[in-house]
């Protein structure tokens, strides 16, 4: 008995030991996507990323005649510029005391140019927005030139937010400019943001407490190195800590500085400076709350997606107005990361609308990937000589299917089955 108390207390002792060397959970696709590209890491500030499509043959006889869609601003400066000016006051006081590393100086002048491109307008499309817009344009008009063929109406509404509307007018000129007899009629109004951008505020303490669950089971073990900075940035860590009263402060302020930086056409890597605990915990943190307040997670999707009604009836509506008359080639939508992530979610594409327990959110929703600027849902409508629809969802200009829904073939499905299924967050 003496022996077997004996052994027990090793193995109690061994199994304290292995849990104190045992490394926390990390999403591997992450870690993957983010050492791949650092720049990942800014979620849904990353720069839109366009990867090479393919398109599935259509069944025989159908053709596409129609194109539903909505698009999130391009790339955009973020609000406030006090974490720029942080890092450049922290940093010229290094310069000054003769402290900063090469790579320190390398920060010091990005964050000043990072601070000028802001120039205190918040919210405002870059150049890099305006292209991603023209580009997603020219591509869906080059993928589908029979849609916009000859002198086709397109009607286009943006949210009232001056970065939609100059999102836009980006992709209306590109698909103008593809062809001029295209009569396409732009709009925006208070009123239209019933349906480009609702908000709801019920769901706000739902997914409020969603979020806090999600993070406490996904990120409680992960470290946070938030002094490997000063290693990076300083050629001597223990005399910067004089100057920096706060590392913890100075990792977010760098972590947001690099987060923005590509929106503002900036190349160079600014995470580099981050130690990668530091990036993985701001992505993932990140990364949670937007599924958790703005998608279909388990604790509250069903009430978050409530919010995209509106929009799916203004869908459903135009898209049976141009079946029965023909009219319009196009209805083009321009608004925001939220209300589109709250559509894909409620349609229950593939991919960005799964509906996801707390526990495995990180490492199946990405939102580099499903909510990047200039995000797009594409919603594309084919149809043969007896007069039957067919659709088929593109979500970031990928082929996509829908959860708990049958196809005809491949990723098509007949648009009365879908109107029948439209909540796709509850299956």
């Amino acid at each position: 008995m003496i022996m077997k108390n004996k052994l027990l207390s090793v193995f109690a002792l061994l199994a304290i030991s292995l849990a104190a060397f045992a490394q926390p959970h990390r999403s591997e696709a992450a870690v993957k996507a983010l050492l791949e590209d650092p720049t990942r890491a800014a979620n849904n500030h990353n720069s839109y990323e366009f990867r090479q499509i393919k398109d599935t043959p259509a069944p025989k006889g159908y053709k596409p005649f129609y194109i539903s869609h909505y698009g999130r601003h391009g790339s955009r400066s973020a609000w406030g510029g006090k974490d720029y000016e942080y890092v450049i006051a922290l940093l010229e006081k290094g310069q000054a005391a003769d402290l900063l590393t090469p790579g320190g100086d390398s920060l010091l002048v990005a964050a000043r140019k990072v601070l000028a491109a802001y120039n205190g307008m918040d919210g405002r499309l870059t150049p890099r927005g305006v292209r991603e817009h023209k580009a997603i344009a020219r591509r869906m008009y080059e993928r589908y030139p029979g849609v916009f063929k000859g002198e086709r109406k397109v009607r286009a509404v943006s949210s009232i937010v001056p970065r939609c509307i100059v999102s836009m007018t980006a992709f209306t000129n590109s698909l103008q400019s593809l062809n001029p007899k295209l009569d396409i009629r732009p709009d925006t109004g208070e009123r239209l943001m019933e349906y480009i951008s609702p908000n709801d505020g019920s769901a706000r303490d739902a997914t409020r407490a969603a979020n806090e669950k999600a993070r406490k089971i996904e990120l409680e073990a992960v470290p946070d190195d938030t002094l490997g900075v000063l290693k990076t940035i300083f050629t001597d860590p223990e005399a910067a800590r004089e100057l920096v009263p706060s590392p913890k402060r100075l990792t977010d302020a760098v972590f947001f500085t690099a987060d923005i930086a590509e929106d503002f056409d900036i190349e160079e890597n600014l995470f580099r400076f981050l130690p990668f605990d530091a990036i993985y915990k701001r992505w993932a943190k990140r990364n949670i709350s937007l599924y958790t307040e703005q998608c279909n997670s388990a604790d509250a999707g069903e009430v978050r997606c409530e919010i995209a009604r509106p929009t799916v009836m203004d869908i459903v509506n135009k898209a049976d107005e141009v079946i029965a008359s023909g009219e319009y080639a196009a209805d083009l939508r321009f608004g925001h990361d939220y209300p589109l992530l709250a559509l894909v979610s409620f349609l229950g594409v593939e991919g960005v609308g799964e509906r996801l327990e707390a526990g495995e959110i990180c490492d199946r929703w990405l939102g580099f990937w499903n909510v990047p600027m200039a995000s797009n849902l594409q919603i594309i409508f084919y149809r043969n000589k007896k007069g039957e629809v067919l659709v088929k969802f593109l979500y970031q200009e990928e082929e996509r299917l829908l959860r708990g829904l049958e196809p005809v073939s491949g990723p098509y499905y007949r648009w009365e089955d879908v109107k029948a299924n439209l909540e796709g967050f509850r299956r």
